[in-house]
Parts: C-alpha cells; structure tokens; sequence
C-alpha cells in the first residue's frame, strides 16, 4: 500500500507549501500538486495522473476536500473512481476516510457545503458586477479585436475570412463585429 498526496491551489499567486508540508507529514511518498480552478476537472492533469496511477490498497490524501473537488458531481465522480480502484480517499484536516461508514457519510456532507460554497462565491460575483455595470464602473474585458477595422476592410470589399486572416483572428470574430 502506498499513500500519495494531491495538493490544489486556485490561482498561480496562491502557495502550496502548507499542503504539501502537511501531506507529507501524513506519510505521503509522492504529492502531485496544481494551480488550477477547482470547480472542473478539465485541465487538472496531475489530479488525473494520480486517478490513473493509484492502484488497489493505495491511498490518496488532500488537506481538506475541497481541495480535490468543488462540485458534488465531480467528487462523486472522483469517490467512485477511487473506489472502483480499491483506493481509500483521506484528508489530513477532515475526518474524512472512506474505509469507514461514518468518514463516507462526512464526505458527502463536506462535498454539499464545498459546492454551496461555490455557488454563494459566484452569486455574490454576480451580484458585484451587476452593481459596478450599474454605476458604468464595469466595462468587462476590453475587446480583443479592432471592431472599427473590420468594418473598413469590409467596406473595402473584403470577405470575412479575408479579414481574418490578415487581423489574424477567427472568422466568427469578424462575425461578431459585424453583427
């Protein structure tokens, strides 16, 4: 049986020393660790590394459990792979630990509120942009492509794909612009 560790941080600014200190405190022989959003599992490669190598009687050991996922779909998805596998999930600061009944149940629960969390976090998001987009102080992001350009070079005569390939952008840029 081996022990390995997943360590997750959101942003590139963020650390993860305090996680990896505590997985290997745990016993962890391998952390694989990331910078990357947990609310998919889309580009999380390490995660899906250490999904593909654990084998039977290994355990995979997080910190806290949103560290490992932020939707109850994904961490349904993960604890049922795992389990498939034979592979136990623990997290060093949760009682969680799914050779038990009780560390399952705690699971679940604890993936409820991760999700809760995430969704509070995006409506409260919402609600600040809605505010900013009221008071003309959000403009959202800047626009990537010379709208004004477009619309010379197609009343130069010019077909879309033409103008995309000289502003180097995608056809349906060039689309939106004109729209």
């Amino acid at each position: 049986m081996a022990i390995y560790g997943y360590a997750r941080v959101s942003t590139t600014d963020q650390d993860l020393a305090i996680q990896i200190d505590r997985l290997r405190q745990a016993g962890c022989e391998i952390v694989r660790s990331e910078k990357v959003t947990g609310t998919s599992r889309a580009g999380r490669d390490e995660l899906n590394t250490l999904l593909e190598f654990l084998r039977e009687g290994d355990a995979l050991v997080v910190t806290r459990i949103d560290r490992l996922a932020r939707s109850m779909g994904d961490l349904q998805d993960i604890v049922r792979a795992l389990k498939a596998k034979g592979v136990a999930l623990r997290a060093t600061d949760q009682p969680i630990d799914t050779s038990s009944a009780a560390g399952k149940a705690f699971l679940d629960m604890l993936g409820v509120f991760a999700e809760f969390e995430t969704n509070l976090r995006r409506e409260r998001q919402m609600e600040g942009i809605k505010s900013a987009k009221a008071r003309g102080v959000y403009k959202g992001r800047k626009p990537s492509v010379d709208a004004q350009a477009i619309r010379t070079m197609k009343a130069a005569g010019l077909g879309a794909s033409a103008i995309a390939k000289q502003l180097g952008v995608a056809r349906a840029s060039v689309y939106r612009a004109l729209a």
